[in-house]
């Protein structure tokens, strides 16, 4: 099943099944269904395109096949030729930061909004481009502006699911119930009491250091846990000083 309410991800005369599978890897990373492939070098389906999509093969199974990137575009309404050069063409150049924001409204009054990739070794021609609205480049190394296909797929699919996600992080920190304040403090007396015993404090120092080394700890709040271990490690050290063995591990 595809989305229509996501850009179509169209591969203009990919050469390499393998590249067509990361492709479709890129594009599941990031939440795109849609693959169309302009006459595609080796024929379709393509046992390579399934060995490199890592699971994606949902993408594969639903790909469409079109003779000339005129038909693979004759439904859109709103199509992006990506290319890492100039082509001297009289089009707007933007960013894929820039684009997501203008495929969403076209997409939500319910067109079709796609975007062009070329071919492995010489991208798109200029007669493809010119069938597009607007030319999509990537803000590369212009010494080096080269991209694998399937990086360039997946370039666009982040900047599309970043803007889809408002950024979110797919997880959180994990919880730390902070540890109540009496729970602290204990230990920081305990552990000023063993530092003392120890004779770590130079003479008349003992109030600023602890108070400094109290600071170091709460600086960053500690949780339950985290007290529980500094405990276990102030045990065990001072276990071993007093002539009690090495603790087990």
């Amino acid at each position: 099943m595809t989305d229509a309410a996501a850009p179509v991800i169209i591969l203009v005369e990919p050469q390499m099944g393998e590249n067509i599978g990361m492709a479709a890897r890129a594009m599941a990373n990031f939440g795109l269904t849609e693959m169309r492939l302009v006459a595609p070098r080796d024929g379709w389906p393509n046992p390579a395109a399934t060995a490199t999509a890592a699971g994606a093969t949902h993408i594969l199974d639903a790909a469409t096949v079109h003779p000339d990137t005129r038909a693979a575009i004759a439904d859109l309404t709103l199509v992006y030729a990506t290319t890492a050069r100039e082509r001297g063409q009289m089009k707007r150049v933007v960013l894929p930061a820039e684009a997501v924001p203008e495929m969403r409204p076209a997409l939500a009054a319910g067109g079709r909004v796609g975007i062009l990739f070329g071919r492995e070794r010489e991208g798109l021609w200029n007669d493809e481009i010119a069938l597009a609205d607007a030319i999509l480049t990537f803000p590369v190394n212009p010494a080096f502006p080269s991209l694998n296909l399937a990086q360039a797929v997946l370039l666009v699919g982040y900047e599309w699911f970043k803007a889809e996600s408002a950024g979110a992080l797919p997880f959180g920190d994990v919880e730390r119930p902070a540890a109540p304040r009496e729970m602290v403090v204990s230990f920081f007396e305990a552990l000023e009491a063993e530092l003392d015993a120890a004779g770590f404090y130079p003479p008349d120092k003992k109030a600023t250091m602890a108070r400094n080394m109290r600071d170091m700890f709460l600086r960053k709040g500690l949780s339950e846990q985290e007290v529980r271990t500094f405990r276990g490690v102030m045990t065990a050290l001072t276990k071993t000083r007093r002539g009690g063995g090495t603790p087990a591990a």
